[in-house]
């Protein structure tokens, strides 16, 4: 398994992280996930190389916000 740092935009309250966060869990090979909203940060645990970071900002984009950086 491995880590991904995504810097996410738009999130501002707990109803927004849990919006991330299930979408980024519904994907395939995605273990956990664990928002820093404070710091427009997301790490995600996936298995080694899947789903591709192309998939995760995918996810984030349709549940609304936008991956940065």
């Amino acid at each position: 398994m491995e880590k991904v740092v995504l810097n996410v935009a738009g999130m501002s309250c707990g109803g927004c992280a849990d919006s991330v966060k299930a979408a980024l869990l519904a994907l395939p090979g995605v273990r956990s996930v664990e928002v820093g909203l404070a710091e427009g940060r997301v790490i995600v645990e996936r298995d080694a190389g899947q789903p591709a970071i192309e998939a995760l900002a995918e996810a984030v984009s349709d549940a609304g916000f936008d991956v940065v950086g």
